[in-house]
């Protein structure tokens, strides 16, 4: 394995159990607690919401593909 997919693998482990925002490519942005991963960033979240500008959607467990994906953040505190 390459150092970067190492040092991703880590982080992402880091993050297990916490909550995190994920930015998708169609626009999407997703708040959830990370539950788990595979090596192509395919995520499990729980606890799941859809930001919207004026609203939250809440969707609870969801997967979500790793080639949509185009950031994934840790969030440093709690959301409320």
């Amino acid at each position: 394995m390459s150092r970067c997919l190492e040092a991703v693998g880590e982080e992402m482990r880091k993050a297990i159990n916490k909550m995190v925002l994920v930015k998708l490519r169609n626009g999407v942005e997703l708040r959830g607690r990370l539950r788990g991963f595979d090596l192509h960033l395919n995520l499990l979240l729980e606890e799941t919401e859809e930001i919207l500008e004026k609203e939250v959607i809440k969707h609870g467990l969801v997967l979500v593909r790793g080639d949509t994906i185009v950031l994934i953040s840790p969030l440093e505190t709690p959301v409320s």
